[in-house]
């Protein structure tokens, strides 16, 4: 294919050529109606180049297949059968992708070290979970991937289940087995969906780590907004074989997508894919490269441990994402959010995450000389800057084990159905009706459903005086829980 046609961002230019008048949304009229001021702020680009699908980038029929196009050249890059585009990020792409494998009420094999929009998708589709609980290093206090046999067991406990869904890369870059889960799955006939969103460069590069695709699995859902350079919201499903047909995963997401995409993200993610197969290789060469550098930095820091080749050499993980640099800060005697937090307020550099333990930072190709002096004077400088960090509570940290909670009832029935709110010591043995998150990274500690334990009760109450950030709970400073009512 000619993959240097972008055929989204051509129909833009002739679009704008054209000089169309446009009498639908967006109300704006490509910036006409728009507050100068906030325009000044946003820039006129944005506004002009905010047109429809229908009617606007193709006719009413969409008979020029300018979508279509653009779809076909994606699922040609990364060697899928199909792509689809979604301008509702990866949190409805992980929905959809579920809700195409497994129907109300019946059972979806998932890591239960998921992102909070897969939880949601459990609750809003109706699915019974099977919770396959992640690997838990209990030195690093940090989840990694299940393994294939642990998915193995999983599917003999529960032979009717309908697929798996595995998080890889985890949000703080270990990664799974693909192709050894894919294997046991195929094995009994069922689908293996990936939510890669940390993963949409992981194609491009033979020294990543292994790409959904190439490793078999069914279903791969990236964020193209993390890793890559299409903007935010901007994700895209990938398809091959016939466990999953794509007339249906079309039919869900049009149940759950928006009627009104946005041709900003198409047109980002349009570009983004003739940029990696032109020049991705390159790029990537010299972002692996960088991040060598900052991780030898970062090595030669007192008090920084960085999570490196070891943990895939230790077997705790598979692979490990040379470009995301996860740092445990504890021997400053201080937690990931105090770090990331005074790296923030003192040296202008936003971390990717921070929980009690750890802060992750990503490096992309777009990162250059600049930031990479930036974020390794930041670093070097947590050590000599740490009497100047405020002293804060410490999070109880749970034991090994303590986070792998009973599943006591259907989650959707849980979070719709009759609810109370009860202080938090009194949520000890009742069922969670909320999801309760520590955000970022967003992986729920509670999920509908579950029974509440002590240690959890412990955990999560010790959070927000630390520093930690529950926004999804109905009380963020946890000193009430919403549970099933009696």
């Amino acid at each position: 294919m000619d993959h240097a046609r972008v055929p989204v961002l051509e129909a833009l230019e002739e679009f704008r050529r054209r000089k169309d008048v446009v009498y639908g949304p967006p109300g704006h009229k490509q910036g006409r109606g728009a507050d100068p001021r906030v325009v000044e702020v946003l820039g006129e680009g944005v506004f002009s180049s905010d047109v429809l699908m229908l009617n606007g980038l193709d006719d009413r029929r969409q008979s020029q297949g300018v979508l279509k196009q653009a779809e076909e050249l994606m699922a040609d890059a990364v060697g899928a059968d199909h792509a689809f585009f979604s301008t509702c990020g990866s949190s409805l792409s992980v929905k959809t992708a579920m809700l195409a494998v497994a129907g109300p009420g019946e059972k979806l094999l998932i890591s239960r070290n998921a992102h909070k929009s897969v939880i949601a998708g459990v609750v809003v589709n109706g699915t019974a979970p099977v919770w396959v609980h992640a690997r838990f290093d209990q030195r690093r206090h940090l989840a990694h991937p299940p393994e294939p046999e642990d998915v193995r067991q999983a599917l003999e406990d529960h032979p009717d289940a309908k697929g798996m869904v595995l998080i890889t890369p985890t949000d703080w870059g270990t990664c799974a087995d693909i192709r050894g889960v894919a294997e046991v799955c195929h094995a009994r006939g069922v689908a293996l969906i990936v939510d890669e969103a940390w993963g949409a460069h992981l194609p491009f590069h033979p020294e990543l780590p292994t790409w959904g695709m190439d490793a078999d699995a069914d279903l791969v859902v990236t964020s193209v907004h993390k890793m890559g350079a299409a903007i935010e919201q901007s994700s895209v499903f990938h398809l091959q074989g016939d466990r999953v047909d794509p007339a249906v995963l079309k039919q869900r997401e049009d149940l759950l997508g928006t009627t009104s995409p946005s041709s900003l993200v198409y047109a980002s993610l349009d570009g983004w894919r003739r940029h990696m197969v032109e020049e991705g290789r390159g790029l990537l060469d010299a972002a692996l490269q960088r991040a060598e550098r900052v991780r030898a930095a970062v090595g030669d820091v007192a008090g920084l441990e960085l999570l490196g080749a070891r943990t895939v050499t230790d077997g705790d993980a598979y692979e490990l994402d040379p470009l995301s640099i996860t740092i445990d800060v504890r021997g400053l005697g201080i937690s990931g959010y105090q770090a990331g937090d005074f790296m923030r307020s003192a040296y202008h550099v936003d971390v990717g995450s921070a929980d009690t333990c750890r802060i992750n930072v990503r490096l992309t190709h777009s990162d250059d000389d600049h930031t990479e002096r930036m974020l390794v004077r930041a670093l070097e400088g947590l050590p000599a800057d740490r009497d100047r960090i405020e002293d804060q509570p410490q999070v109880s940290l749970p034991p090994e084990g303590a986070l792998e909670l009973e599943t006591v009832m259907l989650p959707r029935d849980a979070f719709f159905g009759p609810t109370e709110q009860v202080p938090a010591a009194a949520a000890v043995g009742r069922i969670s009706a909320e999801i309760v998150s520590p955000y970022p990274p967003g992986v729920p500690v509670l999920a509908p459903g579950e029974r509440i334990t002590a240690d959890v009760v412990d955990y999560l109450r010790s959070g927000p005086p630390a520093g930690m950030f529950i926004p999804d709970a109905a009380d963020p400073e946890l000193t009430t829980l919403r549970v099933v009512a009696s």
